[in-house]
């Protein structure tokens, strides 16, 4: 978990990164943004006195800044239909980079954007392809708000292409490293619980955390995905594999949740994901993670022959999509393998015709 530094600035915590670097952010009352630099230096104090201003100024509220900056847009976006309805964990991942962003640019004004400036706030995440991406993501919906109110009649951040990312993602787990971490980590330990219900449910975290025996239903197990919670009907219906059977029946049955903390509590998403990652460097994963679960159990029902609507109806995906991001490497090895068959099939064929070939006269 987040460790609470103390001493001389309040509000802000240190976390790792998935890369274990050390990260330091500023909350208060709803209020969050990242403090760039080392603790305690001079563009740290910058940053936190920064912080504190950005703190203070959304107490205030949107009279305290000036209308037509994308300070203002930022306010009202806060405040209209499309980020209400989110969910918090989406809202939070939203304002880490909106935050970022108004912290630099707060003071521009919307309506004298063009494409170029936009291409201009891009330039700094250049060698960071995936943070340059989300950035421009964060812009279009930004600019696409201020269309909808009415301060610009286009959006100069469309048409600006993405730039190319590591298409694999978080790693799939393969099936030695399985047999590591379970070697390492025995059944009856959180660990391996916590392993097992995700392989063999491809929950993510946040779904995972909460589930318990209210979700069993005789041999299924039935769930909502928090992430699709309000917003989809989809309900996750799936058959419980005998080896999750086997590690759930080793569980007390007063139990609110699977993976509950010592505690008696429910434990987070990102308790998990911190209690994760020490699980796998532990075993001497250190390129494992709680997600490369979820698409290693896609990849198993890849590899096993299931359509995607039928991995769908698993990771409980709306689109074929991402289920091409998670299983795509299994299925198009799956589909090498039935075109060999094929080939070979082909060519004994023709083996078996040649004799008829040459003995055949006009």
């Amino acid at each position: 978990m987040a460790r609470r530094i103390k001493r001389e600035f309040p509000g802000v915590t240190a976390y790792f990164d998935r890369h274990r670097k050390r990260r330091y952010r500023f909350r208060k009352k709803g209020f969050s943004t990242e403090i760039h630099g080392e603790y305690g230096s001079d563009e740290f104090r910058r940053n936190y006195e920064r912080a504190l201003s950005g703190y203070r100024s959304q107490e205030i509220g949107a009279q305290a800044t000036k209308r037509g900056t994308i300070n203002a847009l930022v306010v009202s976006y806060y405040k209209s239909p499309e980020f209400v309805s989110l969910k918090d964990s989406t809202k939070s991942t939203y304002r880490r980079e909106i935050e970022r962003l108004r912290e630099d640019h707060g003071h521009r004004l919307v309506k004298q954007m063009k494409r170029q400036h936009v291409i201009k706030l891009l330039e700094p995440m250049t060698d960071r392809p995936s943070a340059r991406n989300n950035r421009l993501r964060m812009l279009g919906m930004l600019l696409n708000h201020s269309i909808e109110i009415g301060w610009r009649t286009t959006n100069p951040a469309s048409g600006i292409k993405k730039m190319r990312t590591n298409a694999q993602g978080f790693h799939t787990w393969t099936e030695d490293e399985l047999q590591q971490f379970f070697e390492y980590h025995k059944a009856g330990t959180v660990a391996h619980t916590a392993v097992t219900l995700m392989l063999h449910t491809a929950c993510a975290r946040s779904d995972v955390v909460r589930l318990g025996w209210q979700n069993l239903k005789g041999d299924r197990l039935q769930y909502r995905r928090q992430k699709t919670e309000g917003v989809s009907t989809v309900l996750i219906n799936i058959p419980v594999h005998p080896v999750l059977r086997k590690v759930l029946e080793q569980l007390p049955k007063d139990r609110l949740t699977f993976l509950e903390t010592r505690n008696r509590r429910s434990r987070t998403a990102n308790g998990l994901g911190t209690a994760m990652r020490k699980w796998c460097d532990d075993a001497g994963l250190p390129q494992c993670s709680a997600h490369g679960l979820r698409k290693a159990c896609a990849t198993r029902l890849a590899e096993a022959g299931a359509t995607e609507r039928e991995i769908m109806a698993w990771t409980g995906h709306n689109s074929p999509k991402m289920v091409q991001v998670y299983a795509g490497k299994a299925r198009r090895g799956l589909l090498a393998d039935h075109g060999f068959e094929k080939l070979l099939k082909n060519e004994q064929g023709s083996k078996l015709d040649e004799p008829n070939k040459k003995g055949s006269t006009k």
